[in-house]
């Protein structure tokens, strides 16, 4: 659901800075500046897969990972980014997780091997998972409150922006100077954004933040989904006895972290949060319909190259028509959920993209782009747009006013271990393994698969929105105009206090 889909922050202090201030529109430069990186770094390194799996002789095991590993550690991690944000400083923690991510987009540059190229975007995840709560969180408190949705909407827009060049500017340098350059990129990025943040963010954090940190959570958290990830992973290559364990002990895990939530003073997940049956079912469409877009963003690129042969460049630029889809459609949308309720936009949308995703089923060799491609991704687009504002207005109106914040985060977590376990266990399932990739025909045929497990997985998703969402009563409308973020990159979704300025662009991280 935008650009970062970060935790909102509690406010130590009212800002005072104003969009029409210098001062003002540099604190937004360098959260645009340092959401996107994070974001754009989850997307474009999938029009490079085909490349660097070629170049690092990589089995498809290996272009996995490259897309797991980043989106395990910033799933699992992104929720204790923003408590140490609130804790020490959010600017501190920006600025370092910014110096972090540039240290380890050089590594991936640098890769020798697919296997260290792995281990570097996990540590890009860690650096993304310390940015990217800083990103919002920066502007919600730096800013004046009657100027502050304006500066979101800012951030949105110009984040809608990032989004829409991004898929060029990967496929340009993937086509051009080479794979290496989609992180190379990074470097002089990340360097402007920290001294625009070190001259001009000012300074905030939570005086009421908890004491301790939910550590134990967060590492019992990417235990499971990594030994979970891990097991389906390589399960391609056929099951065993040691990753079955793995299997079991990954899930053993999730349950120790469900336990430790519970029971932990300072959780970094509360619990009673999912009391709300509204939330909860929201939060379920968000993960059915985020596995099914994680899946397909990881499937269409390559097969766009693969398959149907597209350059690198017209691969990454395919989808987007859904960028500029919700960039125009998306405040109509909010507008019409806070009208008529979100249960029957939340309900359609997704069936409405599942019809979209079965139309790309006709992208074989040499296919058109207008007459194969371009239907499909309109159609698609059209049910997004129809659906992600209310999803996530929705998530946000469900959650108690204390936890608004932590129910932002955990809407974004969810989205993004849905798009990490997608991108593991889809291929299993469409029998997708070892060198197919570089094969055309058996490619295809996973593909196939694949693409019909999506539609499966997102008309799921309109049927749990019918049947569990409930449209709120007239007098709990005004509870869904508060300020929120969408669940994964993309830009915060704004109800009509701000007119329905909202611009929202789901990405798979």
């Amino acid at each position: 659901m935008a650009s970062t889909g970060a935790a909102l922050p509690r406010q130590s202090a009212a800002g005072s800075l104003t969009l029409a201030s210098g001062s003002g529109r540099w604190v937004v430069a360098a959260a645009v500046l340092g959401s996107g990186m994070a974001s754009l770094d989850a997307t474009v390194v999938n029009i490079a897969l085909p490349a660097l799996g070629r170049d690092l002789s990589a089995a498809f095991d290996g272009l996995q990972w490259t897309i797991s590993g980043y989106t395990l550690t910033l799933a699992s991690l992104i929720l204790l980014g923003g408590s140490l944000g609130d804790r020490f400083g959010r600017r501190r923690i920006f600025i370092m997780g910014t110096v972090w991510f540039a240290v380890a987009s050089a590594l991936c540059a640098l890769a020798p091997s697919i296997e260290i190229l792995v281990a570097a975007r996990a540590l890009e995840g860690i650096g993304a998972a310390l940015l990217t709560p800083g990103s919002l969180a920066m502007i919600q408190a730096s800013f004046a409150e009657q100027d502050r949705g304006r500066a979101i909407g800012a951030w949105s827009g110009f984040g809608g922006i990032a989004t829409a060049i991004g898929p060029f500017v990967g496929g340009y340098l993937v086509a051009g100077p080479g794979w290496r350059w989609v992180f190379l990129i990074n470097l002089p990025v990340a360097l402007l954004i920290v001294v625009l943040a070190q001259r001009h963010v000012p300074e905030s954090n939570d005086p009421n933040a908890p004491a301790h940190l939910d550590i134990a959570g967060a590492v019992l958290g990417a235990l499971a989904l990594g030994c979970v990830t891990y097991a389906l992973i390589a399960a391609g290559s056929g099951w065993s006895v040691p990753l079955v364990a793995l299997l079991v002990f990954g899930l053993i895990a999730l349950g120790a972290f469900v336990l430790n939530e519970k029971r932990s003073p300072h959780p970094m997940l509360p619990p009673d949060i999912f009391s709300n049956r509204q939330f909860t079912a929201a939060n379920v469409v968000t993960f059915v319909v985020y596995a099914a877009l994680g899946g397909l963003f990881f499937f269409l690129v390559v097969h766009l190259q693969v398959v149907a042969g597209f350059s690198p460049t017209l691969a990454g630029a395919a989808l987007l028509p859904v960028t500029v889809i919700m960039l125009l459609l998306s405040s109509q949308a909010g507008a019409l959920a806070t009208r008529i309720g979100p249960r029957l936009p939340m309900s359609a949308g997704p069936l409405l993209a599942a019809g979209g995703v079965l139309l790309l089923l006709r992208i074989g060799p040499s296919a058109s782009y207008v007459l194969d491609v371009l239907p499909g991704v309109v159609l698609f687009g059209l049910g997004l747009a129809l659906m992600v504002a209310p999803l996530t207005t929705t998530v946000l109106a469900a959650a108690p006013a204390e936890h608004a914040g932590v129910a932002s985060g955990v809407n974004n977590a969810v989205a993004r271990a849905a798009g990490l376990l997608a991108v593991a266990v889809l291929p299993l399932l469409a029998g997708i393994s070892g060198d197919d990739y570089q094969l055309p025909d058996r490619f295809a045929a996973g593909f196939h698969m694949a693409v019909i497990m999506c539609a499966a997985l997102l008309a799921a998703g309109g049927v749990v929105a019918a049947i569990a969402i409930r449209n709120p009563r007239s007098a709990d409308h005004p509870r869904s105009q508060r300020q929120h973020t969408c669940a994964v990159d993309g830009p915060p979704i704004q109800p009509r206090a701000e007119t329905h300025k909202l611009l929202t662009h789901p990405r798979q991280s």
